[in-house]
């Protein structure tokens, strides 16, 4: 659910000493339960019922843990790749729209103002939503308003058709870098799958627990 899902973000959040504090928190009092359970009274009598686990129990557990894991390293780093790469597509073109409108022989103001409205709404509205997993409908306003200006036919009657057609391409390949990032931005299944790990890693405890019940 939602709550979950919130937990694991601001887990994520957290400094990487952080991280490593609440995993060893978290590990090492599965452990301690596990201890509690198996050996002291009143439950150690029950627990040991469930003596006579085979050893590839353990195997199989252990197995799918690695993998999983081994599949969210590469997965994580792949969308990591792909946020680096579309936040610099989108301000590369940032800089193409505001180079092309100082360069051309019209005035551009009018482009530019536009531009500077459509970064300050990304910066300061867009990227705190994108935290919620949501996105600024006053910033696709804006983008809009960015492209009508590029848009005018003015601009290619006054500083030609190649100069338009540069500033169009470049607004266009903008909202196409906006989209992937709030798409990246929007797709939660990742924490999914740290929810996945984190789980299989426990799993993963109470089967040695299993296996080794023998071993007083």
């Amino acid at each position: 659910g939602k709550p979950r899902l919130d937990m694991i973000r601001a887990w994520l959040d957290l400094t990487t000493p952080g991280i490593f504090v609440s995993l060893f928190v978290l590990y090492f009092g599965m452990t301690a339960l596990l201890t509690v359970v198996t050996f002291c009274r009143p439950l150690a009598r029950k627990t040991q019922t469930l003596s006579g686990v085979v050893a590839p129990f353990f195997n199989s557990v252990a197995i799918l843990f690695a993998l999983l894991t081994g599949f969210l390293a590469s997965d994580v780093g792949d969308r990591n790749r792909q946020a680096y790469r579309t936040v610099q597509a989108e301000a590369g073109e940032i800089h193409n729209i505001y180079t092309l409108s100082i360069a051309a022989v019209s005035d551009m103001r009018t482009i530019r103002d536009a531009l500077k409205a459509y970064v300050n709404s990304v910066v300061s509205e867009e990227w705190p939503a994108m935290a919620d997993g949501h996105l600024s409908p006053h910033t696709g306003a804006v983008y809009d308003d960015l492209l009508k200006e590029v848009s005018a036919p003015s601009i290619a009657k006054a500083s030609g058709n190649a100069v338009h057609a540069a500033l169009l391409n470049a607004t266009i390949r903008l909202g196409t870098a906006r989209n992937d990032r709030l798409a990246l931005s929007a797709d939660h299944t990742n924490d999914l799958k740290w929810i996945t790990v984190i789980l299989l890693g426990l799993f993963t405890q109470a089967a040695i627990a299993l296996v080794h019940m023998e071993r007083r």
